[in-house]
């Protein structure tokens, strides 16, 4: 097993199973098939992507940087699957859809990616639209993740977040827990599964419910909530279903059975 990139996903994948990490750049389909070559992996995890130095509104500052790590790097990786006898895991984003809290039902893998607002969304769509399809001639997994917690501290953890931000909105939003979604990762790889999955946890997150959690550790800690209609930023707020993932014989936990848990092991570091 061989991992591709140094970020937050790759790093915590590294330190569950121990394997190396190829962090050097890639710039061409020759640039992946050399990593291929030097280390003969069985199976291939992409983390390699880009969200900004801040946050998804500095992808619009440099689109190259973007669009080379979110859809030209993945496009050549499935082609190295094409071509060659490896398992491409492809780590996407489920941050590409528009949603309707007003009776719209979770949204499944078939559902085709809509949200064009953001640069980075849009170079996320690009990749899957290419390895979706490829998919289906070849043996590639594209795991999605959505807003990572996780119970330990890190600038990509949405707690980290959430605690600097101090005013939050107030509507569900699926999120991936880490640990469970290492945990259904592996499920996935020992199933050799194909195609596309949402890794989330079950149901909808509400920031408040997390947070009355962190603040019951952290009493003096406070926040407010601020109203969706008042957040002058373009962002997905949506929620995933996670039956596709469910019909291979995993359990998937609901958001709120793992925030208890996540919290007590968060405040201990």
């Amino acid at each position: 097993m061989l991992i591709l990139g140094n970020g937050y996903i790759a790093g915590k994948l590294q330190e569950k199973w121990d394997c190396p990490i190829y962090d050097k750049r890639i710039l061409s389909y020759q640039d992946a098939e050399l990593a291929f070559k030097r280390h003969g992996p069985r199976v291939l995890i992409n983390c390699i992507g880009h969200t900004g130095a801040r946050n998804v509104d500095d992808c619009e500052l440099d689109v190259d940087k973007c669009i080379l790590a979110n859809t030209m790097v993945p496009v050549w990786l499935g082609e190295l699957a094409y071509r060659n006898p490896v398992k491409l895991v492809h780590i996407s984003s489920g941050c590409i859809y528009h949603y309707d809290y007003n009776g719209q039902k979770p949204l499944t893998e078939k559902d085709v990616p809509d949200y064009y607002k953001l640069f980075y969304s849009r170079t996320k769509i690009y990749a899957e639209a290419v390895l979706g399809p490829l998919s289906q001639r070849c043996d590639i997994l594209i795991a999605r993740v959505r807003i990572p917690l996780d119970n330990a501290p890190s600038p990509r953890n949405i707690l980290d977040k959430l605690i600097k931000y101090k005013t939050v909105i107030d509507i569900p939003n699926s999120v991936t827990y880490i640990p469970d979604f290492i945990k259904a990762l592996e499920h996935l790889l020992q199933i050799n599964a194909r195609g596309l999955f949402n890794l989330t946890n079950k149901g909808g997150l509400r920031y408040p419910d997390l947070l009355d959690i962190y603040k019951k550790h952290v009493p003096d800690f406070e926040y407010k909530l601020l109203p969706l209609k008042n957040l002058k930023l373009d962002r997905t707020n949506l929620v995933l279903s996670v039956r596709k993932l469910e019909n291979t014989g995993f359990k998937v936990r609901p958001i709120k059975d793992v925030l208890k848990e996540c919290v007590e092991q968060y405040v201990k570091y």
